[in-house]
């Protein structure tokens, strides 16, 4: 991939990203100031594709990031990045104030990442198969959640949360936050997502887990430093 394919590259995912609207080679010159001309950008396009970066969901129209084009995005080419002191603050703000309320600690690290993100939030210690999610709501009004049959898909996994944990474990290093993007998740129901989990411990020697959610359009490291920090915070609890 040579240095214009992958600026192409990287536009058309922050694009489809932002709109979910497959991205076409005008919108990339056009906003995205590539220095080229639109049948070059189409060319990088078809390049894109036939390398299997991108694809197009019919013949007229733009071009989607594949898992691989995502994958590419996340460790290729996305430097990590923290929170903003800002939202650190706000974040320790909110868990304080939920823990005076004497809020159980798998709700409120659940209701903070939530509040926090663009995806479904879960939390839950191990040991007790004590598991709370939010922001299904929000979730289900994204673009990709129009067909029934992936509504009911979603919800029916949530309804097995402690078992897609107990194998989820099985796939990731102690303390390590991981990235499943698409067909990568260990669980199948969800291959048409992403998500970010990472294993945390409390003082007390319990064990958890928080997870995020969401389409491939997520937030990539946005969401992996949310969830890094919100760890932090637990660890020390």
């Amino acid at each position: 991939m040579n240095e214009r394919q992958e600026k192409v590259l990287l536009a058309t995912i922050k694009e489809y990203s932002q709109t979910a609207v497959p991205v076409g080679s005008k919108i990339l010159v056009n906003k995205y100031k590539i220095l080229a001309s639109p049948a070059t950008v189409r060319n990088d396009l078809a390049w894109l594709e036939k390398n299997g970066y991108l694809y197009q969901p019919h013949i007229s129209a733009g071009r989607i990031p594949t898992d691989k084009g995502y994958r590419y995005y996340v460790e290729k080419v996305s430097q990590p990045e923290g929170l903003s002191l800002s939202e650190q603050k706000r974040l320790q703000k909110e868990l304080l104030k939920l823990k005076s309320q004497n809020v159980r600690l798998t709700r409120t690290a659940a209701k903070l990442l939530a509040n926090f993100s663009d995806s479904l939030a879960v939390s839950g210690i191990l040991d007790k198969k004590e598991f709370t999610d939010f922001g299904l709501k929000e979730l289900l009004e994204e673009p990709e959640f129009q067909e029934l049959d992936k509504v009911c898909q979603l919800v029916e996994v949530l309804d097995y949360v402690d078992e897609m944990f107990d194998k989820i474990i099985q796939n990731i290093k102690t303390d390590e936050t991981k990235i499943f993007i698409g067909k990568e998740n260990p669980i199948n129901k969800i291959e048409n997502y992403s998500m970010i989990v990472s294993p945390y411990r409390l003082r007390s020697g319990e064990k958890g887990i928080l997870a995020l959610i969401g389409t491939k359009r997520m937030q990539y490291v946005k969401n992996k430093s949310l969830i890094d920090y919100v760890k932090k915070m637990l660890n020390k609890m």
